[in-house]
């Protein structure tokens, strides 16, 4: 994990420039470099992932073209000997090293050539201008905005901009920005047609394609580790991954003190697969005291995501504090591709073909974000199986009549398609809980006590009243976004709206995110 930053104009100076930047040093420890263009800057900080040498520090140069890259480059090796052949040489073992060589090839083709989770600024020397680009699914982050004279600012954080910048926004994810303008070089969540295999094959190819993606992400330099929750999608990227390495993993769990649901089902997971289990227990005094700078962190006053943040980061926050591990593995993305427990009332294969779509392309700014801030804050870098190119590709080309839930189980799909002795049929079969439930009912409690706590009903009302934009509904709401604007004023919009149900969904019209409130929660809980 790292951050980038660039500028393409000379109005702002380069101290406030730099203070600004340094703001995202978790993300990049090892060193940082700020360099000046033709007019503007470039900078970066490394969190050493790929080649721990000082030769894999960016910024990388070839001619006078240079590049900035937050990213891992699947299968970079193979492109790598390409471009030997083609007559490029190469001063370090970073898989970011070969983009420059990519661009020169192929120009702006490159960016749909990539199987990346990215966050790119290029300086093209020639046309002295800057060129950004973003993964499909927008896994690494990246921001833009504007100085007083139009000229664009980029950087890995919104926190990196909001000292300079008006307004600061999402870069949209798989879109490229050059010569002044957005260009969508991919909607990994728009399928060009659907497939129609048999059931058989559809898992089939779940698996095969899961399975590799996973087997990509083991690659690194620096040590591993993985986030068990004891649902199904961590649980299985890390069976699959102790399988593919021959060896134990190092995994980790958290919960309160009092009812973690999760703990117990993490304990048997990782007994099976025979891991270096670590559990973390956490209180109500962590809980509160963690939320300013969960927020902060963040950067959402978005509820669901929010809640589901405090116990990762407390998490990742421990595993910074007492190991080695510079690299996690998580479960995030399987929700949005095969379902989640408010998707059961989606009302006709169309309409939850609709919603998956709307989610992917949203995963930016709730899942997606949950788990970057999470563990960049903590100087750990996130990976994220489900999120493999080729696999969410193929899951949302399936026929959607496939992916209701007709089973009486959700995610069925994926379910049977590891079928077999790779998890206990306990955990194979568990019933999805949201991670904010499953660390600890008490926790959502204690946060909406203590939200109940700072406001009386008249103060509710009168601070709701004041936001025209994505008001706060509940008390709870309300204290996110007042702690939102303290770190980042005015720039709600940078979250589309609150993660909710589609409310217009017969049974899925409720006041509250969490899974907990729906009919068919069952034994989610337990």
């Amino acid at each position: 994990m790292c951050s980038v930053f660039g500028y393409s104009g000379s109005l702002i100076p380069k101290h406030k420039l730099c203070d600004a930047f340094r703001k995202t040093h978790s993300r990049g420890p090892d060193d940082m470099r700020f360099l000046p263009l033709g007019k503007g800057f470039l900078g970066f900080q490394r969190l050493a992932i790929m080649d721990l040498t000082d030769s894999g520090m960016q910024p990388f140069g070839l001619g006078d073209d240079l590049l900035v890259c937050n990213g891992e480059i699947y299968g970079f090796r193979r492109l790598k000997r390409e471009l030997q052949v083609k007559g490029y040489r190469f001063e370090s073992d970073s898989d970011c090293e070969i983009l420059l060589p990519l661009y020169r090839e192929y120009g702006y083709r490159m960016f749909e050539m990539l199987d990346a989770e990215y966050a790119l600024i290029l300086y093209d020397g020639s046309k002295k201008q800057l060129i950004a680009a973003r993964d499909p699914i927008g896994i690494r982050p990246l921001f833009y905005g504007y100085d007083e004279e139009g000229a664009i600012l980029f950087a890995s954080e919104a926190k990196n901009l909001v000292p300079l910048c008006r307004k600061v926004i999402p870069f949209p994810p798989g879109h490229y920005y050059a010569d002044g303008r957005f260009v969508c070089y991919r909607d990994i969540a728009n399928p060009d047609a659907f497939h129609r295999e048999a059931l058989d094959i559809v898992c089939r190819n779940i698996k095969e394609k899961l399975v590799l993606g996973i087997e990509k992400r083991l690659d690194a330099d620096a040590p591993l580790g993985f986030l068990l929750s004891g649902g199904l999608d961590s649980s299985l990227v890390c069976a699959v991954s102790a399988r593919l390495l021959g060896k134990p993993i190092r995994t980790f769990a958290i919960g309160m003190s009092g009812d973690a649901i999760d703990l117990k089902y993490a304990r048997e997971t990782a007994d099976y697969i025979g891991s270096l289990h670590t559990e973390v227990i956490i209180s109500r005094e962590d809980v509160i005291a963690a939320l300013p700078e969960v927020v902060s962190v963040l950067g959402t006053y978005d509820i669901t995501t929010i809640r589901a943040s405090i116990g990762m980061y407390l998490l990742c926050r421990e595993i910074h504090r007492t190991t080695d591990v510079r690299v996690l593995l998580t479960g995030e993305i399987s929700d949005e591709l095969f379902g989640y427990k408010y998707t059961d009332f989606a009302p006709s294969a169309e309409e939850f073909q609709k919603e998956a779509e709307k989610r992917v392309r949203e995963l930016y700014m709730y899942d997606v974000l949950r788990a970057d801030r999470c563990i960049s804050a903590n100087s750990i870098e996130a990976r994220v199986p489900f999120g493999d190119l080729d696999f969410v590709s193929y899951v949302m080309s399936l026929d959607p009549e496939l992916k209701l839930n007709r089973y009486g189980k959700g995610k069925y799909l994926l379910r049977r398609a590891f079928a077999g002795d790779l998890l206990p049929e306990s955990i194979l079969m568990r019933e999805k809980a949201a991670f904010s439930d499953a660390v600890g009912h008490s926790m959502v409690d204690y946060l909406k006590q203590y939200a109940e706590e700072r406001y009386t009903d008249e103060e509710f009302s009168e601070k709701a009243a004041a936001y025209d934009f994505a008001a706060p509904f509940t008390k709870e709401s309300l204290l996110y976004r007042e702690l939102f604007e303290e770190f980042y004023p005015h720039q709600a919009e940078m979250v589309a709206d609150f993660w909710m149900p589609n409310r217009s969904w017969e049974g899925c019209d409720v006041k509250d995110p969490s899974a907990r409130v729906l009919s068919n929660y069952g034994d989610s809980g337990k």
